[in-house]
């Protein structure tokens, strides 16, 4: 089922789907992918992950909160077969079932949907 989100709720759903660029995006910056769930959880264990109005925390044992543009976000991980596979709510608009390719460079975690082949966030770690 299609839904349409408007106001900060679609900016959130965008960002925190990894729809902020394209995949083929030429980007200046290397990254490397992570291909395990231990090298992923070394990355964001005691962390937080930001951008613009964004701020998540994903801890070790699979879950995922924090606040988007002043609404809750909340849900749920896993690693399967090298990718992030991760259930949203934003609020409570469920935002879906989606599993990601997870590069980094250097502070910088990049999360593409649909197992790499979609559209890609970047989020900060701190």
């Amino acid at each position: 089922m299609l839904r349409h989100l408007t106001g900060p709720a679609a900016f959130c759903a965008g960002v925190l789907l990894g729809m902020t660029g394209t995949a083929n995006t030429a980007m200046a910056e290397e990254f490397s992918t992570l291909t395990t769930r231990d090298s992923f959880v070394r990355l964001v264990e005691g962390r937080e992950l930001s951008r613009f109005g964004i701020r998540l925390t994903v801890t070790p044992d699979g879950q995922i909160v924090g606040r988007a543009f002043g609404t809750r976000v909340t849900g749920a991980w896993n690693w399967n077969e090298g990718y992030f596979c991760r259930d949203l709510y934003f609020g409570s608009e469920d935002l879906g079932f989606n599993c990601q390719v997870v590069e980094v460079s250097g502070e910088t975690l990049r999360f593409t949907s649909d197992q790499g082949a979609g559209e890609f966030a970047d989020l900060t770690l701190r």
